[in-house]
């Protein structure tokens, strides 16, 4: 028997629903791996379908496409080395998320999910039946446990596996990007190793679909916890990776060690790919954004010359009576900085012509915040058309702190197809744009240098909706605001807490009314890349309608 166990790992990139395009990635990757000489090709969780799939997976044809395009995958690859691939697999009445070997043209091996996750943004246990505890499996020289990506983050599964003979865990994962989710993987990953004492292949998808981001970040952990291999985050990667037989068991020799990027560049290249690849997978190739002079607008605008180039970025400044000369002057460096297309319309005609249509209704009424939002919506309609007219995606801008207490405009500033930075608040935002101006990698399709010009991170935020304003008219300074919603949206802390902590209860009270009086408006608000475990959307789901309030 051979002492040499030849892994290929494929950490790539699928689409939803894309069936036969992700079997010809698997079929691809399948390839490179023969002709390194592998014994298996792997490939992560639920590869073939696309993760995640949502009610998509319930539907009859959907599951009998998966199996006949797995059958005809597994024909395919009959002459040379197995292939490991995730899969959703209809068996009898029950629906499992499995990992399937294909090898002598024929599927030889069906593991089932056993833990199924039903927190955060997962539903499995609606979707699936949990699988019994499946046994290792023998490929070439090796037996492999396979515990699928929940089932590694307890105990029973690997250490069944272990008994049962596994020489090596293989965990395929379908693991999305949340901020410091990285460290969280490898201590439960180094658990199990530890318990076991055999070496672990952590092997993840990339990619963005929808609202989430997975990161890759795929490694392999020999006994005691020591790194072996580490692969790239937020992008594919196809590496090979030999098993030796030593007297203490199989060992991995070492592969590659790619960086892990600090937490400012991990959330920034988390929105690039979330952006272009939503942007990819829908079918759009530009993005139209309104650009306003400030932080957020120049940020998203930013982003997208990242993810798609400047040449596909259109940016158009609407300015009213309200507008500052300096947000002019901005929005046009801006635009020159990042060069990409910049348009101008003016509101003004468009706004005297809708007052002038409600002037008989609203006789006698002062002007108050609805004169402020026909200025939003106007804006908004006018980006659509364009949107409509010209093909490309509207972004809308509007950071986490706006999102979490309403302040937006529905209809308006809300408009648009994503939103990048929909996960990220606002004082993040600022070191994030101070990041970017500092950095500048390969994946990077913008240019350069300071981008974001200084001015526009530093002055005072507004939404020049009439004379004077400033943010911190309507709400508490950004850093306060931050801090406040952290405990009240992050990690749920009750207002007593957040008094503690030295923060004025009337002002925490306001922001918990205005968070709870919003959810309306983030219902209907555009997706983007999640970066927290509190995400709006699937991670953090209220009623609409909500009369309770925290009082004690």
């Amino acid at each position: 028997m051979s002492d040499r166990f030849r892994l290929t790992l494929a950490q790539l990139n699928p689409i939803v629903g894309d069936i036969a395009g992700n079997a010809a990635k698997a079929h691809a990757a399948w390839q490179a791996g023969r002709v390194a000489g592998a014994d298996l090709v792997a490939l992560p969780e639920m590869f073939l379908s696309g993760y995640q799939t949502q009610d998509l997976v319930w539907r009859p044809a959907f599951q009998a496409d998966l199996r006949d395009t797995l059958e005809a995958l597994a024909r395919d690859c009959a002459a040379g080395p197995a292939l490991g691939i995730g899969v959703p697999l209809l068996e009898g009445a029950a629906l499992y998320n499995c990992w399937a070997v294909l090898a002598g043209g024929q599927i030889s091996a069906v593991i089932r999910k056993h833990h199924l996750p039903n927190n955060s943004v997962f539903d499995e246990k609606r979707l699936f039946t949990s699988g019994d505890i499946s046994g290792p499996y023998r490929v070439g020289p090796i037996r492999i446990g396979t515990p699928i990506c929940e089932d590694a983050w307890f105990d029973d599964v690997a250490e069944a596996q272990a008994e049962s003979g596994a020489e090596l865990l293989l965990v395929p994962n379908g693991s999305p990007y949340a901020r410091n989710r990285y460290d969280t993987r490898m201590a439960h990953m180094v658990a199990r190793v530890v318990e076991t004492g055999l070496p672990l292949v952590y092997l993840n998808l990339v990619g963005g679909q929808d609202d989430q981001v997975f990161d890759g970040a795929s490694f392999v952990l020999n006994p005691g916890g020591k790194l072996a291999l580490q692969l790239p985050a937020h992008e594919e990667a196809l590496e090979t990776l030999d098993f030796l037989r030593t007297e203490d068991g199989w060992r991995a020799e070492t592969g590659v060690r790619a960086l892990r990027p600090c937490g400012l560049a991990q959330d920034y290249r988390a929105m690039v790919l979330g952006l272009g690849d939503y942007l990819r997978k829908s079918g759009f190739s530009r993005v139209v954004l309104g650009l306003s002079g400030g932080v957020d607008s120049a940020l998203v605008a930013t982003i997208a010359a990242d993810a798609i180039g400047a040449e596909n970025v259109h940016c158009v400044m609407l300015p009213s009576e309200y507008t500052s000369p300096h947000s002019l002057e901005d929005a046009a460096e801006m635009a020159r900085r990042l060069d990409c297309k910049l348009d101008e319309i003016s509101i003004e005609g468009p706004r005297a012509a809708m007052e002038a249509a409600l002037a008989p209704l609203f006789a006698g009424m002062p002007a108050d915040v609805t004169e402020e939002n026909i200025q939003s919506r106007l804006r908004g309609t006018l980006l659509m058309a364009i949107s409509n007219k010209t093909g490309a995606l509207l972004l809308t801008t509007g950071n986490k702190s706006e999102v979490a207490v309403g302040y937006a405009t529905i209809y308006g500033d809300m408009n648009g197809g994503y939103n990048p930075i929909k996960d990220l608040y606002k004082t993040r935002v600022f070191e994030v744009c101070r990041w970017r101006n500092a950095n500048h990698h390969d994946w990077m399709a913008g240019p350069a240098g300071a981008v974001i010009p200084p001015r526009i991170i530093d002055k005072p935020p507004s939404a020049e909706l009439r004379a004077d304003q400033r943010d911190d008219d309507s709400l508490p300074p950004y850093p306060v605001l931050d801090a406040i919603l952290e405990g009240l949206v992050e990690r749920d802390l009750p207002i007593a807490d957040l008094v503690a902590q030295g923060h004025d209860r009337a002002t925490v009270e306001r922001v918990e009314h205005l968070v709870a009086i919003s959810e309306w408006k983030r219902f209907q608000s555009a997706p983007g890349p999640r970066l927290t475990d509190r995400a709006f959307w699937l991670d953090r789901r209220y009623p609409l309608v909500n009369r309770w309030r925290d009082r004690r």
